[in-house]
């Protein structure tokens, strides 16, 4: 009988049950994102339904959010990020080192594993539920509308034509260097984004929405070897931009980022939507800056359709306008010649397509192209 008792309740035995009631409670935690995840993919093609979780609670929790960090002069986007990428590395590590250490802690291993999946899974959830949500409410096109199409070889050079007289006009209304490149500041591009869419709200009212700050991001070298020029934070509210990238496209990037702080889900919506609000602004280097976005994506499509014609349009060009075009391009040949470069970009691409493809979202990279569709729209129709 003492035998029995001993084998019962030995040490060991009382240590491996406790171990698993301690796994219980973090395996139980998945099953609160997987939770709310399952009710998204439930609920996702209920267009009403995403509608009013984005008026009534997503929509308000990110303007709250961004209005408590605005004045903050740093974006807190990039310190969470960094921070919760430190965090990640220490636990691994520290999951590593028990192993190694205790290899037979099998219950260890699980607990661990359980706890980062959890977070992995409440990050994906949180941001599914502040931002995935969005690409299944009402568009910017169907609010606005816009039917897209096609444009026609004759659209596209007409229009091209007329975004590089434009540019020729506003070329010499910017700061430019001893070269003729583009020079504006980027505190004065910041600053100058104040009203940057009152212009745009009279003819789309639904854009309104309090002003906020651009928030420029330390690591914008690392961003730029990803590929990116600025991104919206929908834990933080915040539009946060690469300042390391050429400065001629700062101000379009800036209405871009603007435009997901209010509401504009889509890439190619973003775009055409930044395009618009810098040509309804005021000032002159966001309308040259917002002309010239839309000329390059105007003539890119322009030359898949016919490069002769497209030639014919940049041989139009101002000297000032073709060295801002060649700075940029130089910019970003550099960065992708390099094998880290490369490396970096093509991972990048490849997540956030995997990432937007989750949501539907197919062909994302192409999708800041199809903003064309939407200016001829716009112009012709």
């Amino acid at each position: 009988m003492s035998a029995d008792t001993s084998k019962k309740y030995s040490p060991r035995r009382v240590r491996e049950r406790a171990e698993t009631h301690r796994v219980l409670p973090y395996v139980l935690l998945l099953a609160i994102p997987a939770a709310l995840l399952g009710l998204f993919y439930l609920f996702r093609d209920n267009q009403a339904v995403m509608d009013w979780l984005i008026t009534h609670i997503t929509g308000p929790y990110k303007t709250a959010m961004s209005a408590l960090l605005n004045p903050l002069p740093f974006a807190m986007a990039e310190v969470l990020c960094l921070g919760v990428i430190a965090l990640a590395v220490v636990y691994l590590a520290r999951t590593v080192y028990l192993l190694i250490r205790r290899p037979g802690r099998v219950l260890r291993l699980v607990r661990r594993v359980a706890v980062g999946v959890s977070a992995l899974l409440m990050i994906y959830c949180g941001f599914t539920l502040l931002w995935g949500i969005n690409y299944y409410g009402t568009s910017f096109s169907d609010r606005a509308g816009l039917t897209r199409r096609g444009a026609t070889t004759s659209e596209l050079y007409s229009l091209s034509l007329a975004f590089a007289d434009k540019l020729n006009e506003l070329a010499d209304s910017v700061s430019r260097d001893e070269d003729g490149v583009f020079n504006e500041t980027v505190a004065d591009i910041f600053e100058r984004s104040a009203g940057l869419y009152d212009g745009i709200v009279e003819e789309y009212p639904f854009l309104e929405a309090a002003e906020r700050n651009p928030k420029g991001l330390v690591v914008s070298r690392l961003i730029s070897y990803m590929g990116f020029t600025g991104f919206f934070f929908p834990f933080t509210g915040e539009a946060t931009l690469n300042i390391d990238a050429p400065a001629c496209l700062l101000p379009a990037t800036v209405a871009h980022e603007l435009s997901h702080q209010r509401g504009v889900t889509d890439e190619d919506e973003a775009n055409f939507v930044a395009i618009l609000a810098c040509l309804r602004s005021d000032d002159a280097m966001y309308q040259y800056s917002g002309c010239l976005l839309a000329y390059i994506h105007l003539t890119n499509a322009l030359y898949k359709a016919d490069s002769s014609l497209s030639s014919q349009v940049r041989a139009t060009l101002d000297e000032n306008v073709i060295a801002d075009l060649q700075a940029n391009n130089a910019y970003w040949n550099a960065l992708e010649s390099t094998t880290a470069g490369k490396t970096a970009q093509k991972a990048a691409d490849s997540a956030y397509s995997s990432f937007a493809s989750s949501y539907g979202e197919e062909d994302v990279m192409e999708r800041y192209e199809a903003c064309v569709e939407l200016l001829v729209a716009y112009y012709f129709d």
